[in-house]
């Protein structure tokens, strides 16, 4: 028994360090969702970046170090995974304007351990179509 505690008491904390950056992960990719949904109203709510940033950080009150950056960009109706830039001039159809919204936070581990960063960096990115 003296022998597997030790063991066992490392495996715990390993699960737990995974648990929590997961955890930040997945924060941090609904923070860029809530975000995108809420530019994704208007050609107005797609640039207010106060407004975007506040919906990113309502949806994660727990992640202290949120830093949020979006931009927009157009395509063609009749090629929209074709990017152009905006405002879209010589499409064939309509152009249709796209909001990016990138997350990210920095996350330190509970203890530090050897061999591994002393900071974990979790990423989000949506994109959606904004209402015209």
């Amino acid at each position: 028994m003296a022998l597997f505690t030790p063991i066992l008491l490392l495996l715990a904390l390993g699960t737990i360090e995974i648990g929590r950056f997961a955890y930040y992960s997945i924060e941090v990719s609904n923070a860029a969702r809530a975000a995108v949904q809420y530019g994704a109203q208007s050609l107005t709510d797609s640039k207010d970046n106060h407004g975007l940033t506040l919906a990113a950080r309502r949806d994660a009150p727990e992640v202290s170090e949120l830093s949020v950056a979006s931009r927009d960009f157009c395509a063609c109706s009749e090629t929209p995974e074709a990017r152009v830039a905006c405002p879209a001039k010589n499409c064939v159809g309509h152009p249709v304007v796209f909001l990016q919204v990138n997350t990210s936070a920095s996350v330190s581990p509970l203890f530090r351990y050897p061999g591994l960063p002393a900071r974990f960096v979790a990423r989000g990115s949506a994109i959606m179509r904004v209402g015209q």
